[in-house]
């Protein structure tokens, strides 16, 4: 089995391309039933059994499974070989093997866990070479925005102007965070140009260099929008343009234009592109010179399809203006989750050419879209320059699937070692150490776990369950195996809400399944 075992390892190095290294690689059994549990003595004892075999071959790397807690600093300096941890699971050793001359392994790092961060700070490298690279149409406080740059990320405050200052720079600093490069002040109805201002003068404040957007089609409050720092306008048509257009121009502030609406009773209601490109004329001649087109994306239902055929027929016809693609009028208006939706609709925005990637992130569901958008964004402007489809990047956004499946144990029922079913047991009793109450908080601008002991009112707040359960454990708050049993299943199912950035309510499942 072991030389089987060794041959398929060759195989797959040696034989996997003409750039894989060429190696000869042997493995080495030790008395042990898991490898996690080598240790310096177990291992130097299999080398002195290997060594007696006729194996006497100086190896120029000694990798033990990457699960491995022991210190071979000691071995490694008798032997003079460098003794580093390989990948956590065998079906890995293949491919880590084939990187084994580009990549100096860890005595710390499981050998999987490195390579996958040493991709991903290789894609972000070649990100900032590529974004460097870029000439940009133009700029908008630094941020360059169509020519080749990567698509950025604008997320939408929704109702900016009914927010107090301490909202708004809160939800501009998790935007951030997200990685969103443009943040858009949206306007509530109703609004006036007082409150414009107030708003745009917080989230300035708050981010001096970030680029600024107004949301409204008003032109009072466009222009209170121009009067108070904003970066760039959303949105112009013929409407307001004869109204603001001279203030756009004079302020050389950025302008999204868009169609104009079709009222025609007769009709569905659309957006017709030849209104788009009659707008535009209209700006140019008004003297604004950095135009983003919108062709608008229309959702799910109610013509996605003709909208995306509006943005394809627009950069047949237009090469060069930048393309502003709204996707959160897809995401907000579906029961999806947004993590898929996000990077198809991301891919299909860099394949017709769009230049800034807008959403709010108004709806639960919705959470979390400006990072995904971010990532996304990244990975398509890899994907472009690799000349490839969006895959084996370096980046990704796999959260609740995974790219290769593991191996699944097969146990045999037939087996001399018995195989029981289990069961849930049917009592319950409380635990006199106390009770707890489990949820989700925020700490400091920060979402954590927290668990609340009963009786004492103690709070326990950390960002995974083990920290959590250990502190637990620690106080002395538990004292039968049944309620740590239990308290380990409910923080690991806040753990999960926190890194989904959902939800959670303690005895309530989690997922639908």
């Amino acid at each position: 089995m072991v030389r089987d075992a060794i041959k398929d390892i060759n195989a797959d190095v040696n034989g996997g391309s003409d750039s894989a290294l060429q190696c000869e690689c042997e493995v080495l059994t030790q008395d042990l039933d898991i490898a996690a549990f080598s240790t310096p003595g177990s291992l130097r004892r299999a080398l002195a059994t290997h060594t007696q075999h006729g194996n006497g071959n100086k190896y120029d790397l000694i990798l033990v499974s990457g699960l491995c807690k022991a210190d071979f600093s000691h071995l490694e300096r008798e032997l003079k070989t460098p003794i580093r941890l390989g990948p956590r699971n065998a079906y890995d050793i293949a491919e880590t093997l084939k990187i084994a001359d580009r990549i100096e392994f860890s005595a710390r790092i499981p050998a999987d866990v490195l390579l996958r961060m040493k991709r991903e700070e290789d894609a972000k490298q070649l990100l900032q070479v590529l974004e460097g690279r870029a000439k940009g149409k133009f700029r908008l406080r630094g941020v360059k925005i169509g020519g080749g740059a990567r698509m950025k990320v604008c997320a939408e405050l929704v109702d900016a102007t009914l927010m107090d200052d301490a909202d708004i720079q809160h939800r501009m600093g998790y935007f951030i965070e997200c990685g969103a490069d443009i943040v858009d002040i949206g306007v509530h109805i109703g609004a006036n140009p007082g409150d414009v201002r107030r708003t745009i003068k917080a989230a300035r404040s708050f981010a001096p260099e970030l680029p600024i957007s107004v949301d409204t089609m008003e032109p009072e409050l466009i222009l209170a929008g121009i009067d108070s720092g904003a970066d760039m306008v959303l949105s112009l048509n013929s409407a307001n343009i004869s109204a603001v257009g001279d203030a756009i121009a004079r302020n050389d502030i950025v302008a999204v234009v868009v169609p104009d609406t079709d009222t025609n009773a007769n009709t569905t209601v659309g957006l017709k592109l030849s209104t788009l490109f009659m707008n535009i004329n209209t700006a140019r001649e008004m003297g604004i010179k950095r135009i983003i087109a919108d062709p608008v994306l229309d959702a799910v239902g109610y013509g996605i399809g003709e909208s995306l055929h509006r943005y394809y027929l627009f950069r047949l016809l237009d090469k060069c203006t930048p393309l502003f693609f709204g996707a959160g009028n897809v995401t907000e208006l579906m029961d999806a989750d947004s993590t898929g939706v996000n990077a198809l609709l991301a891919g299909i925005a860099s394949d017709i050419g769009a230049d800034i990637l807008f959403t709010p992130e108004y709806s639960a569901k919705a959470k979390g879209s400006v990072k995904e958008l971010r990532v996304a964004s990244e990975m398509m402007m890899l994907s472009k320059a690799r000349n490839s489809t969006p895959k084996d990047l370096g980046l990704d956004l796999l959260i609740m699937k995974e790219k290769r499946s593991k191996p699944v144990l097969r146990i045999d029922a037939d087996a001399d070692a018995e195989v029981i079913e289990a069961k849930s047991a049917k009592k319950w009793r409380l635990d006199p150490a106390g009770s707890f109450e489990i949820g989700i908080c925020e700490v400091g601008g920060r979402r954590k776990i927290y668990a609340k002991h009963l009786p004492s009112g103690i709070q326990i707040v950390g960002l995974n369950a083990k920290e959590v359960m250990d502190t637990i454990l620690r106080l002395k708050k538990v004292s039968l195996l049944e309620h740590a049993s239990y308290l380990s299943r409910e923080l690991m199912k806040a753990e999960l809400a926190l890194y989904l950035n959902r939800g959670y309510e303690q005895d309530e499942t989690l997922f639908r399944y």
